[in-house]
């Protein structure tokens, strides 16, 4: 028996899959440990193989791959924890950080605080050096002025460095020689190039993603290198593969190389396996819908496809690489309720996290959360939380909500239903950014709804939107690590290449992408063996557009005379499908040119199927309130039987998440046991 294990490693819980080679899954979480990710990321390996049923040894020498998403980025931009950079570019040039692209975060917002930059102003050096945006030298690179610079970052003593200078997207010569210079200066010291991490047009997302690269790599590798030998001394030989924001996987060394990719590492993994079971389903339109214990993740599958953006932002710093494209909402179950002035409530974005986490937990929590208010009104079962290995402590969660309901004028109950209904209000809003906003009409999508949270919102979310249809897998609450079972080796190359679409040169534009396609496959035969493929698209816009979208080549023969009519064409439908109007009398703009290069990792095996089984009775029945106390069947979600229909209400709990079907709805369990709900008008 050989196994593939997925490690997902969130703010409040670690998640961990394992899949068989019959395609069975065991699924466990262990606390998360935000001192140290790797000590939750050991401990609920210790947890999996006793799931399993194998030493831990063991178990490790029968697998062939971990993959591993992370938040080591994401919380070093988000508490400003990363690594003291300098930051050498073009003479005239060091305030690009500050002037940003002449846009305030919040533009109407006149009492705005400017952030300070990743870099301040002391350690950015201009070096004389410039090259003119066709790729000619215009000032040969000043040797004494960087000599100057470089002994002002020793001086300053940084740990990394980023190097960006003008137009280096276009000739790379500079920042090469730099490169040897400060490597023969500064032996050790992490170095990041902008015609590495990002070499495209836009002078400030390729300054800020280089320079955020930078901050957080020496983080990355320091993780990254002491998990590979804690693996490696619990008995794995296998590769450890990260995933990165576009969804795909590459081993540690490029993890480390290109750091700032890994910054949507963790949800990244979801829509991963959103994709899969869109796929599965057969429901190419979905809305996914990941609740955890800090966060909310949203983000949407059309066609089948999930969506690509390189107009991404964390902690407000720019990172310009492709990335899928979520909506991250600063609330989850250990989302904090507090009264504010005026009688009002609000909720979140400040967490609990796991320590010391809710309430309920017993473990020092003091503020009531999302889950807290879970607890008070029958959700949740107090006996039951993890399989019964915690008790919830549901007296201590109902004390903190008739005090705040004290501070609001209502009873406990009140709050902490109020509680679930600004949550649900807030994460509706969120799903109307993915959505309205964009001319998207929600309610012709599914919603897909994972995490360990997602269960007792997600129907409700569903009615608030006029959405009819929710799914909910079994392996709900471990999603993203599931999902990273079903992603692919994948590296990014891009390269900026403008012109209006009826003006390029065909033959350029074919030789271009050849070129990256070579060096993409080059690259990936070093570390991988197998089925390698290409996947070309476009970041392309109108001409007095803005932003960007990426367009996917597809078949088009970039060879034939009517190539450039063609992309014209999938760029008038992709944009169509995203913003809900196009203009055909209008010739679009090709702005970069990008090829995914891809290994083809093995499937999934099937998943298990339920036919066989018989329907499952109720468990028992729980008081739970939905504006008045009802009862509430139980039904255990690892016993229902294909076929199996529940009306609501009614709970379907598993160790690991519980799902609440409120009046009207009615589930039916599908072939493989999950949970195809029909949402019910309320």
């Amino acid at each position: 028996m050989s196994y593939r294990i997925a490690v997902d490693v969130g703010g409040t819980f670690t998640d961990l899959v394992a899949v068989d080679g019959d395609g069975k899954v065991t699924f466990v979480k262990a606390a998360s440990t935000p001192e140290d990710q790797a000590i939750g990321f050991m401990d609920g390996l210790d947890r999996l193989s006793e799931a399993v049923g194998l030493p831990l040894a063991d178990l490790l020498a029968q697998t062939d791959q971990v993959l591993h998403g992370m938040t080591v980025a994401t919380n070093a931009l988000l508490e400003r924890k990363g690594a003291k950079v300098g930051l050498l570019t073009t003479q005239g040039h060091r305030d690009v950080l500050e002037m940003r692209e002449g846009l305030k975060p919040e533009r109407y917002n006149l009492r705005l605080a400017r952030q300070a930059p990743l870099v301040p102003r002391h350690l950015r050096f201009g070096v004389r050096e410039r090259m003119r945006a066709d790729g000619r030298v215009e000032t040969p690179l000043d040797r004494a002025s960087l000599d100057a610079a470089i002994a002002g970052l020793q001086a300053e003593g940084v740990g990394a460095v980023a190097v960006a200078y003008l137009h280096s997207y276009r000739n790379d010569a500079h920042e090469r020689e730099t490169l040897a210079a400060i490597r023969e200066a500064m032996p050790g010291v992490n170095v990041s190039l902008s015609s590495d991490v990002l070499p495209q047009i836009k002078e400030y997302e390729r300054v800020s993603t280089t320079v955020v690269n930078a901050y957080v790599a020496p983080l990355i590798k320091g993780y990254l290198e002491g998990l590979e030998r804690r693996l490696k001394q619990a008995g794995f030989a296998g590769p450890l593969l990260i995933i990165f924001s576009h969804g795909g996987v590459a081993p540690v060394g490029e993890a480390v190389r290109i750091a700032a990719g890994t910054v949507l590492s963790g949800p990244a993994g979801g829509l991963a396996g959103g994709r899969r079971i869109a796929e599965m389903m057969q429901a190419p339109d979905l809305i996914t819908f990941d609740v955890g214990g800090t966060s909310t993740d949203i983000s949407m599958i059309m066609n089948g496809e999930v969506v690509l953006s390189s107009n991404r932002t964390m902690a407000n710093e720019r990172i310009a690489m492709p990335s899928l494209d979520i909506v991250t909402l600063g609330a989850g179950g250990g989302s904090i309720a507090r009264p504010v002035a005026g009688g009002l409530l609000t909720v979140g974005p400040e967490s609990a996290g796991s320590r010391p986490g809710p309430i309920c937990y017993g473990r020092g929590g003091t503020s009531p959360t999302v889950t807290d208010a879970s607890v008070v009104l029958g959700f949740l079962d107090p006996d039951n939380f993890a399989g019964g290995r915690s008790r919830l402590d549901r007296d201590a969660a109902l004390a903190a909500f008739g005090e705040l309901g004290a501070a609001l004028g209502v009873d406990a109950l009140a709050a902490a239903e109020g509680v679930h209904r600004v949550m649900n209000t807030q994460m509706a809003e969120g799903i109307r950014a993915v959505t309205v906003r964009r001319g998207v009409d929600p309610r012709r999508f599914g919603l897909l709804g994972f995490g360990g949270a997602a269960g007792l919102h997600v129907t409700e979310l569903a009615r608030m939107l006029g959405m009819k249809r929710v799914v909910v897998p079994r392996m709900a609450s471990v999603l993203s690590a599931w999902g990273m079972l079903t992603t692919a080796l994948r590296l990014e190359a891009v390269q900026s290449f403008l012109g209006e679409a009826d003006t390029l040169d065909v033959g350029a534009v074919d030789a271009l992408y050849a070129r990256m396609a070579g060096d993409g496959r080059a690259r990936m035969e070093t570390w991988f063996d197998g089925e390698i493929v290409a996947w070309r698209s476009a970041d392309m816009r109108y001409g007095e557009q803005v932003f960007e979208i990426d367009v996917a080549l597809g078949d088009i023969d970039l060879k034939a005379p009517d190539a450039m009519a063609k992309l014209k064409r999938a760029f008038e439908a992709r944009h169509d499908e995203l913003y809900a109007y196009s203009l055909p009398e209008q010739q679009p703009v090709l702005v970069n040119a990008r090829v995914a290069t891809v290994g083809v990792l093995p499937g999934l095996p099937g998943e298990p199927t339920v036919e066989d089984r018989r329907p499952a009775a109720p468990k028992g029945r729980r008081e739970v309130y939905l504006g008045g106390w009802t009862a509430a069947e139980v039904y255990a979600f690892p016993e229902l039987a294909a076929g199996q229909a529940l009306e609501g209400p009614a709970l379907v709990e598993s160790e690991t998440t519980t799902v609440l079907l409120r009046a009207g709805d009615r589930a039916t369990a599908t072939v493989h046991g999950w949970l195809d709900i029909a949402v019910g008008e309320g």
